[in-house]
């Protein structure tokens, strides 16, 4: 892969510096890492408990090796996972184009970037197609990559058309799912919170970019393309995580051969999203038990 082709990654750190590590060394192994530029940003101490966190991931950071290029933004406040990944996103896209969205619990297969780099070419000119996504729930894998409405945050790439799309504005977002026909498919049919998650959002509950990124792509009508196996694992199910908890059933193996990024035709797979739903109704069982019989 020649790097005039391949997209920055961008890598949002906080104060977790073994799971930096960790996200790193997975990442050096990748093909193309080597002509890739990472582009670190190093969020600041919300208080005082997280300013050795933050202070020992930064040590860590300028020793990192292994890319083309390796630019670090250490923010001088703290803007919030959300505020962070916003700001970064926005600034590399109206530079390049394109990026490449990595946070620092995430564990790639060797072969995650050429995929991204594979599906960013492939589907370039393809205005319906809003990203192409890493993270595959285990539920075995799938026949082929596949499409499903909408977006996702767990080692993702995107363009900048898509991005210009994103709506912040949580409140205007809720009122046109209120309105859309088939919103009772944004839950899941019920069964995976994102509504509420918008509701949290202004409530003070929570401050993810992530559900205003899903919900704005679909809205707008939007694809996003998934691997049929996972080339990413999340690790911070650790309860060190902002919105997961420990445990929560969705670490998984990442594929150790090359998946092909064929052109997929373009539209939402019914049969995906109902795997997809499957398993949201099954952790939906899985959690309620556990509050019922605690270990």
């Amino acid at each position: 892969m020649s790097s005039t082709s391949l997209a920055p990654i961008a890598l949002f750190v906080y104060n977790r510096p073994d799971h930096v590590r960790r996200t790193i060394d997975a990442l050096q192994l990748n093909m193309g890492a080597e002509e890739s530029e990472l582009h670190v940003f190093s969020d600041g101490a919300r208080d005082q408990s997280a300013v050795q966190g933050v202070s020992e991931v930064r040590e860590y950071l300028s020793t990192i090796r292994g890319f083309r290029k390796v630019e670090i933004v250490e923010r001088d406040r703290n803007f919030g996972l959300a505020g962070s990944i916003v700001d970064g996103v926005t600034a590399l896209c109206e530079k390049h184009g394109r990026v490449i969205v990595m946070e620092d619990d995430l564990v790639t297969s060797p072969w995650f970037l050429r995929y991204m780099a594979d599906g960013l070419h492939v589907f370039e000119n393809e205005d319906l197609v809003a990203s192409i996504h890493g993270y595959r729930f285990p539920i075995g894998d799938a026949p082929r990559n596949f499409f499903l409405y909408g977006a996702d945050c767990w080692g993702w790439a995107t363009w900048q058309r898509a991005w210009k799309a994103f709506n912040p504005d949580a409140r205007s977002l809720l009122s046109q799912l209120r309105a859309h026909p088939a919103r009772k498919y944004f839950d899941y049919l019920g069964t995976w919170p994102h509504t509420s998650m918008l509701r949290g959002f202004l409530n003070g509950k929570n401050n993810s970019w992530a559900i205003r990124w899903h919900a704005s792509m679909f809205l707008a009508g939007k694809l996003t393309l998934h691997p049929s196996r996972s080339l990413v694992n999340n690790i911070g199910m650790d309860g060190s995580g902002t919105h997961c908890s420990a445990d929560d059933g969705m670490a998984t193996l990442v594929s150790d051969v090359p998946i092909p990024v064929e052109n997929v035709p373009l539209e939402h797979s019914r049969e995906q999203w109902h795997k997809f739903r499957n398993y949201s109704v099954a952790q939906v069982a899985r959690r309620a038990v556990r509050r019922l019989i605690p270990n």
